[in-house]
């Protein structure tokens, strides 16, 4: 079981990766990014954040990738404004979230199955 501390903390760096992501990356043809989950280190050194984006095309999530890579020490430097009660600000790994993806590909399997 996970540590309580080590919780709130995964849960306040989703709520505010939220708002710091899109407000670094303002780009019409990606649309919006989503976080949909956020993954602390035990050491909490290492925080992975998942995401997705509305408009999800190949070139899209390239672009997205590097947006992200290109930002990534100001989307970190964002976030350590904002846990200034935090010592140490976890390094950030992002990650395209595929089980969206998945999840559809299941349901049109068993879509396909029934008919």
């Amino acid at each position: 079981m996970k540590n309580i501390s080590i919780q709130r903390r995964t849960s306040l760096i989703k709520e505010l990766m939220v708002g710091i992501i899109n407000n670094v990356i303002q780009n019409d043809q990606i649309g919006h990014i989503s976080i949909t989950d956020v993954e602390l280190s035990n050491d909490l050194s290492f925080s992975t954040i998942y995401y997705t984006i509305l408009k999800d095309s190949k070139e899209n999530l390239l672009l997205v990738a590097n947006l992200i890579k290109e930002n990534k020490k100001r989307i970190r430097s964002q976030l350590a404004n904002e846990l200034k009660q935090i010592k140490k600000i976890p390094d950030l790994i992002f990650k395209y979230d595929r089980s969206y993806e998945e999840g559809a590909k299941i349901d049109k399997i068993l879509k396909d199955l029934k008919e």
